[in-house]
Parts: C-alpha cells; sequence; structure tokens
C-alpha cells in the first residue's frame, strides 16, 4: 500500500511539474511584449500635423482619433503585463521614417493616418482597419479645376513618403498628363504650398485634405475634386511576425468596435468641434468605414 500512494505522490509530482513548465512556457513573452517588459516601457508614435488622426494641440500634446484608439491598445498593454504604471513615451514620425523607426526598434506602435497596402505589409504588419479614405485632391474655387485631368501642365503638391503621387501618376485619366510634383515634408507644408499658390492642387487622402482645408485661414476658399484615385485603409503599424503583440491590437479594436466605443471615438474626431480651433469636420463616416467595424480585418490595399 505504501509502495503504491508513494508511486501516486511521485506521478502526481510529475504532472504538477509538467503543468508549471506548461503555464511557464504558454506566459513566455517575445517580440514587442518582451521589450516592453523588460524596459518598463512602450513608445507610441504620433504625427505633428495629420488632423484629426494625430497632431498637436497647442501645448505640443499629441492628441487625436489614433492617439485615442493607441490609448486604448496600451491599457491593454497594462492590463495584459500586469504593468498599471507602464511608462508610455510619444515619439514624433513623418511619411518617410515611420517604417524605419518602427523596424529599428525606436517605436513600438505607429497609430496615424498609415495606408495599409499589401506592399507595405512586406516590411510591416497592420492591425483592424480603423478608417477607410479616399485619395484625391484639393484645388482653389478660384482655380479653374474641377477635375483631375484639369491639372495637366499644372504643379501639384503630395507629403514625402505617402502613396499618393504613385497613384495620381497611374489614374487613366492623367497617365499621360505633364505633371509636376512638389513633397512636403508633413500635411500641413504641402498644405501650405497650395495656400500661397506655389501648387495648383493638393493631392492627399480626402479626410486628411478636409482636416487642413477646415483648420486653414479661409476654408471657403477650396474644395476637394470628388474623383478617387483609390480607396484605402488605414490602420496601426506595428513590427511583422509579432504575434503575441498584434493579437492584443487586433482584439483591441475589434472590442471597440463590437461595444460601439469606436463609433464615439469617431464621432469626436469627425463630427464635433476639435482642437485647435473647435472647427468641426462634419465628415460623416462612410459605408466603407461602417462594413469595416462591422467586420474587423486587417486587409491592405492592392
Amino acid at each position: 500500500m505504501f509502495k503504491i500512494s508513494k508511486l501516486s505522490i511521485l506521478i502526481a509530482s510529475a504532472i504538477t511539474a509538467s503543468a508549471l513548465v506548461g503555464a511557464a512556457g504558454a506566459q513566455e513573452l517575445t517580440g514587442t511584449l518582451k521589450k516592453i517588459k523588460e524596459t518598463g516601457s512602450i513608445t507610441v508614435s504620433h504625427r505633428e500635423a495629420s488632423i484629426p488622426f494625430s497632431y498637436l494641440d497647442d501645448n505640443q500634446k499629441p492628441i487625436g482619433y489614433s492617439v485615442d484608439i493607441c490609448n486604448k491598445v496600451v491599457d491593454a498593454v497594462k492590463a495584459e503585463l500586469k504593468m498599471p504604471n507602464l511608462s508610455v513615451k510619444f515619439q514624433p514620425v513623418t511619411s518617410s521614417n515611420r517604417i524605419p523607426l518602427l523596424q529599428n526598434g525606436t517605436i513600438d506602435l505607429e497609430c496615424g493616418s498609415t495606408t495599409n497596402s499589401v506592399e507595405r505589409q512586406k516590411q510591416v504588419a497592420f492591425g483592424n482597419t480603423y478608417f477607410v479614405i479616399n485619395v484625391t485632391a484639393a484645388v482653389k474655387k478660384s482655380s479653374g479645376v474641377n477635375a483631375l485631368a484639369d491639372l495637366n501642365g499644372k504643379t501639384v503638391s503630395t507629403t514625402s513618403g505617402t502613396t499618393s503621387v504613385a497613384l495620381f501618376k497611374k489614374y487613366k485619366r492623367t497617365e499621360t498628363a505633364d505633371i509636376k510634383s512638389i513633397y512636403g515634408k508633413d500635411h500641413a507644408e504641402s498644405f501650405l504650398l497650395l495656400a500661397d499658390d506655389r501648387v495648383a492642387a493638393f493631392v492627399m487622402d480626402d479626410v486628411l485634405l478636409a482636416g487642413q482645408i477646415a483648420n486653414s485661414r479661409s476654408p471657403a476658399d477650396y474644395k476637394i475634386l470628388p474623383e478617387s484615385l483609390n480607396t484605402e485603409p488605414y490602420g496601426p503599424m506595428l513590427r511583422k511576425d509579432d504575434p503575441q503583440f498584434k493579437k492584443i491590437v487586433d482584439s483591441t479594436l475589434a472590442g471597440l468596435m463590437k461595444s460601439g466605443e469606436m463609433e464615439k471615438i469617431y464621432t469626436k474626431w469627425f463630427t464635433s468641434p476639435i482642437p485647435p480651433k473647435n472647427v468641426n469636420l462634419n465628415f460623416p463616416m462612410s459605408p466603407a468605414l461602417k462594413a469595416a467595424f462591422t467586420n474587423p480585418n486587417d486587409k491592405g490595399a492592392e
């Protein structure tokens, strides 16, 4: 009887040890979560002039639709790692350096106005789509430009590192047109080129154009052309091959979408007065974005 009890104890001990090893293995952190745990901090990137997604307020504090979403992801990371006092650092990025800074570990999560494309997915990963845009152009009403084809022989601006000009050159109505491009370092600089009449149009995502126009000196001077070069999804950007962190990002966004919280965040930034001038963009949610909220996904644009 004693031998059986001893054997039972040994078996039970082995099972317990095996379970503990399995649990430890399941909890082993990798990728971004491991980095965050070891450093005690997470670095989130922001843009300086991507109104209303990610920009600086009058106190030089990062605010916006994407920043609010990123903060929800950070809260989820704090809960997952049981680190309520996790240090959160914000790092400004541009269209040109956002991918390199993510790849080299300077930033851990990019929430701005970045198109999720199949081409970019070769370098980075994206979380669930949180916005859908149309690429088009803003012009002055006095310019006589009513369609993209009217820009033949003229100069346009766009922001360095974006997909806009490449799309513009491939557009069937302008692919043979003689159009020159000037690149701004950010959206504010690109728009200023239009405001100062150095270019005839600013080619960019419709909602970003609306943000620049709404916060300009004379919003009534501008219009956005109705043509669309492409429809593109925005999503939070993170490093490739990092399933643990991506799971937190995706589940957080999906939860916001299914609970209705994402729609409230949208209303706050797109159909309500926003800083710094308390201008209302009056940019209702599109059917494409409603569909993305109903069926969360990270599909990239071709």
